[in-house]
């Protein structure tokens, strides 16, 4: 296991040890709040410069199709490895600027309305399934989607606060089948982390929860 995984996991104790000791039900936001899914920001819908590769959003934009949309300064899209050459020459063919290398795998583009795109480039064996599943996957202004598990893990193993916060968030609002979809690719990707993906879900749930003692 290399040292930057090694943080990571780290990172994750601390926050669930110190979330578990000072999360009681209910939050300052109204579960109203919690509960709406919003479209605030159009970002830049990429599919008719890479069709028909196929082609997810994940990251901060992803999460508003399963918590309540919050602020962020780029859009980032996952693709397949193999497409990474034909994806950067219609991308700077479509007037799309590049700006640098992403040290996970991918590249940065300045879009021509000055929006910020990630470009990951992966090779996950379960990345061909949840493309597929993300044609269907479609939030309200219409782009495609990373399926819930699969954006659980990418953010789960990203291992920075926020993703962490994005995670309890989406999994305490999850339904039980969704759930247990997270549930069955963690078991098969990632068995090592069960324990701690339970601690989220139990978190993101009592953060659903009312406050007995309003």
């Amino acid at each position: 296991m290399s040292q930057n995984t090694l943080a990571k996991k780290e990172i994750r104790k601390l926050v669930i040890s110190l979330a578990k000791r000072r999360q009681r039900p209910g939050t300052g936001s109204a579960l109203a709040f919690l509960r709406q899914r919003t479209t605030m920001v159009d970002w830049p819908n990429l599919s008719v410069i890479l069709h028909p590769m196929p082609w997810a959003v994940t990251g901060g934009v992803a999460t508003r199709l399963y918590m309540p949309e919050r602020v962020t300064q780029d859009l980032d899209i996952i693709i397949r490895q193999e497409d990474d050459t034909e994806a950067r020459q219609r991308l700077a063919k479509a007037g799309f600027k590049y700006q640098g290398e992403l040290s996970i795998g991918g590249s940065q583009w300045l879009s021509p309305d000055q929006t910020r795109v990630e470009v990951i480039e992966s090779s996950e064996p379960w990345l061909e399934l949840s493309l597929q599943e993300a044609r269907d996957n479609l939030d309200a202004q219409g782009l495609p989607v990373l399926p819930l598990p699969y954006l659980v893990l990418l953010k789960f193993r990203a291992g920075r606060v926020q993703d962490l916060a994005d995670v309890t968030r989406m999994l305490g609002q999850a339904d039980e089948k969704s759930l247990e979809g997270v549930r069955r690719l963690f078991s098969r990707f990632a068995p090592d982390d069960m324990e701690d993906l339970e601690s989220l879900i139990t978190l993101g749930q009592l953060e659903m929860k009312e406050d007995s003692s309003k």
